[in-house]
């Protein structure tokens, strides 16, 4: 019989970890050696796995943070890189590492939450995580005065970039009052090493990294990352061309003055929270898409 060894925390063991990062490749095509080496893989993401000669065959990574909702700080746990090798699947692999997960942090959590896609809605239910609806934001917008000066593009590839954006995320005040998330920038850092390398900027004058991509008339933010709270109009008056625009929030905005519309999210994965005690997930809101694992 094939003994699996359980391990965790295992971030300064290179070899499990790279056997882990190969296993990442196989299941989602991603590596995490670069945020690895970079520095941005800090103690609040935690692999817990199942090992055979310290081979990763199996997977569920914890990542420990703060929602922030209408204020009020909240403790969360977001669950990400569930994966198993395609030749050890079938066996209850993932399973036992969830109930690993929920006797550890049992009394240690207001919500735990995970994003999955659709092969898999039937088994999170299993280990009392409902699906929750996410909504988009958005508003029209007319600019009545374009103004590009100021605007540093930030290079992805640069590390004096990376860590510039580091030092604001870790003393970045919430993107939304009503919904956001706290200690989250490791998850930040991953998402601008692999996924938005090409969407960063710095805008001088508002003191503000500004992630965003605009195609025709559609600007999409992705997060706005300050230490102050934002003009949301000088910096739409910076990203957006003359004319009619359409923007589009990956987060919950609460900005004054201006008014957006919302619609249920139409993702590909869906949100599954599972909730401690009295407390209950907000409506209408939407998960910063740079702190999603």
């Amino acid at each position: 019989m094939t003994q699996f060894i359980f391990n965790k925390d295992y971030k300064n063991d290179e070899k499990v970890r790279e056997s882990f990062n190969e296993l990442a490749t196989l299941v989602f095509g991603i590596h995490f050696k670069e945020w690895y080496q970079k520095g941005y893989w800090n103690n609040r993401y935690i692999p817990f796995s199942y090992t055979i000669e310290n081979k990763v065959i199996a997977n569920v990574s914890v990542n420990l943070l703060n929602f922030v909702i209408k204020g009020k700080k909240k403790r969360a746990i977001q669950i990400g890189t569930v994966m198993t090798h395609p030749d050890y699947r079938n066996q209850g692999l993932s399973a036992s590492l969830m109930n690993k997960v929920l006797e550890e942090y049992k009394h240690q959590y207001d919500f735990m939450y995970l994003y999955a896609n659709n092969t898999v809605l039937d088994f999170y239910p299993k280990f009392g995580f409902k699906p929750v609806d996410e909504y988009q934001f958005s508003m029209d917008y007319r600019s009545s005065q374009i103004d590009f000066t100021g605007i540093r593009k930030l290079d992805s590839r640069n590390i004096d970039d990376l860590n510039f954006i580091y030092q604001y995320a870790s003393e970045r005040i919430p993107v939304s009052k009503l919904f956001a998330t706290e200690n989250s920038q490791g998850l930040l850092m991953f998402h601008c090493i692999y996924i938005f390398g090409n969407h960063l900027y710095y805008l001088e004058n508002e003191d503000a990294i500004v992630i965003f991509k605009q195609e025709g008339k559609q600007v999409d933010i992705f997060d706005i990352v300050s230490k102050k709270e934002v003009n949301i109009e000088s910096i739409l008056s910076k990203i957006t061309n003359s004319g009619r625009n359409k923007i589009v929030f990956h987060y919950t905005p609460d900005y004054e003055g201006i008014r957006t519309q919302r619609g249920i999210f139409q993702g590909d994965d869906v949100l599954f929270v599972r909730t401690s005690g009295s407390n209950q997930f907000p409506l209408h809101v939407k998960h910063p898409i740079t702190s999603q694992a």
